[in-house]
């Protein structure tokens, strides 16, 4: 069978992760490291299915974490490799635990790291270090951006306090979503022009993530040149957290037509939600592809999608067809392992996608199924 057969032939709905894409875009990303020098971190937010983490540590550095239960996730499945953790605000009883399972802590503020200085060790190995936040980033979606104008997330030029550096070994910021190496080159200007005086005494420097290096038009030539360049300029490390870049066109969620209806146009009710299954769908906003579809009006028939939740804006959007959709019919959409897992939900008790893994040899592995009870958990 060809993949497409595959995964027509699972149960619905589900999340199939391809092995053989997520290799693809990890040996891009490897080749950034080695050619480079630079350590490149899994960003958990964007793709945490655990089961493929043996699988990345043979091509990336670690992971990074947004709090305590990502660092344990890491711990727990990711081996020797390390763990950053970025958070706007530590809680006391998760930073005991975060000093004995991360390498780095990365700090929003110099109250968090005040406050929390007193509680390190003096025998602590891990390392310290401050987000900034340059005021310049290029993201056009208000919600993404954490430059947007009273952004909580980072510490500005105005409130950099360069008498509190004593134990902060380097700086993260992270201004980028879905961009190329452009976009870093004039974003690490005015990092520099703002904050390049501290970096001659830090060792290691964060560009965070939003880099789409794994995509097959972005200029890796170019951020290995950026990264050479401000590693040889500052004499420090530099880390890279893409997460989109890990998992990247390396998913799909397979759905069951339930209902055709019309009003006013076609419309059909499938088994997977965009509010519950996808929400980047309506978060972002973003159109997902299917397999053998194509924009509105492009082919013969164009149907609207919809989920089975009382949510009447669960819509997934609109698709034509060769031919009029049949309740029963297996659709495809394409590149859903980030963002999606991740985010998914029970509202109004839908139950979870199961999670399959389709090994690089065409063998499909069940890696999760889930039910009623996990549903239940949850309240």
């Amino acid at each position: 069978m060809n993949k497409t057969e595959i995964l027509k032939a699972l149960p619905t709905p589900c999340y199939v992760i391809d092995e053989q894409a997520l290799i693809k875009n990890l040996e891009a990303l490897h080749y950034v490291e080695e050619k480079a020098g630079c350590h490149i971190l899994l960003a958990q937010k964007a793709f945490s299915s655990y089961c493929t983490y043996p699988l990345i540590a043979k091509y990336l550095s670690g992971t990074t974490a947004s709090g305590i239960f990502e660092a344990r996730l890491a711990f727990e499945e990711m081996g020797d490799r390390q763990i950053h953790v970025f958070s706007p605000a530590y809680k006391d009883e998760d930073f005991d635990e975060l000093l004995k399972i991360c390498g780095h802590i990365v700090f929003n503020s110099f109250s968090q790291w005040k406050h929390f200085r007193s509680r390190i060790p003096s025998d602590c190995k891990v390392q310290f270090g401050l987000r900034i936040n340059p005021g310049y980033s290029e993201i056009e979606t208000e919600i993404y951006n954490p430059c947007a104008e009273n952004s909580r997330l980072g510490i500005t030029e105005e409130s950099f306090e360069e008498n509190e550096l004593d134990g902060i070994s380097g700086l993260h910021f992270h201004t980028m979503c879905e961009q190329g190496a452009d976009t870093l080159e004039r974003t690490l200007a005015v990092v520099e022009e703002k904050f390049g005086r501290y970096l001659y005494n830090m060792k290691w420097l964060n560009l965070g993530g939003g880099h789409h290096i794994s995509r097959p038009d972005y200029d890796r030539e170019k951020l290995i040149r950026l990264v050479r360049n401000i590693r040889e300029k500052y004499d420090l490390e530099v880390f890279i957290e893409p997460g989109e870049a890990v998992a990247i066109n390396a998913g799909f969620l397979v759905t069951t037509v339930l209902d055709i209806t019309k009003n006013g146009m076609n419309l059909a009710i499938v088994d997977t939600s965009a509010a519950c299954h996808m929400p980047d769908v309506l978060e972002m906003p973003y159109r997902p592809m299917i397999v053998g579809s194509e924009l509105p009006g492009v082919l013969p028939y164009t149907c609207r999608l919809g989920g089975p939740t009382c949510l009447a804006g669960d819509i997934i959007g609109d698709y034509s067809f060769e031919k009029p959709l049949s309740v029963g019919d297996k659709l495809i959409f394409t590149d859903m392992a980030m963002y999606t897992i991740v985010k998914n939900n029970t509202f109004n008790g839908m139950p979870l996608p199961s999670i399959y893994l389709l090994k690089a040899d065409g063998r499909t592995e069940l890696v999760k199924q889930f039910g009623y009870e996990d549903f239940k958990r949850r309240l």
